[in-house]
């Protein structure tokens, strides 16, 4: 990565938040998993600096997948790096918007609250008991159950009923 782009991405990482696998590994400070990609909250105030940053680094094609929205879709580069894109907005009261105005969710903001590290470096990313609550609601796959063994033996969080 050129380090002119990652220091434009160090300077605008602090409206972007660490959702899924790599927030799971975040939050307890280590790799417990390999990855296909990184999924990102990012509010759509910073939309156009984010991607133009990922262009940067060559992550700035749409990678089709199912279920593709205006507010959730998937970049790559052409070969192996993806990037999953959350977008939110944030609404009256800090409250987060994602997704459509008839079907969308309100979000506590303190839903993305979280803290954890990568490597050496801090990161934001979802709180615990947030991250657990977002492997639910679709069929679980086999890096779900992992992540969400990963949570409830770390946080001492309830696995959701899906799990067993």
């Amino acid at each position: 990565m050129p380090s002119r782009s990652l220091r434009h991405w160090r300077a605008a990482a602090w409206t972007c938040a660490l959702v899924a696998g790599w927030c799971v590994d975040a939050l307890v400070g280590r790799q417990t998993r390999p990855h296909a990609d990184l999924d990102l909250w990012l509010p759509a105030l910073g939309f156009e600096h984010a991607v133009a940053v990922f262009a940067e680094i060559g992550v700035d094609r749409l990678y089709p997948w199912g279920g593709d929205r205006p507010w959730n879709f998937v970049l790559h580069d052409g070969g192996h790096r993806r990037v999953d894109l959350h977008i939110f907005e944030v609404g009256r009261g800090g409250s987060l918007h994602y997704g459509g105005f008839e079907s969308g969710t309100l979000i506590p903001a303190e839903a993305l609250g979280g803290t954890g590290r990568i490597g050496d470096r801090e990161v934001r990313c979802e709180a615990p008991e947030w991250s657990l609550r977002w492997h639910t609601g679709y069929p679980p796959r086999p890096q779900d159950h992992h992540d969400v063994a990963v949570l409830r033996d770390r946080f001492g969080l309830a696995a959701p009923a899906e799990f067993g």
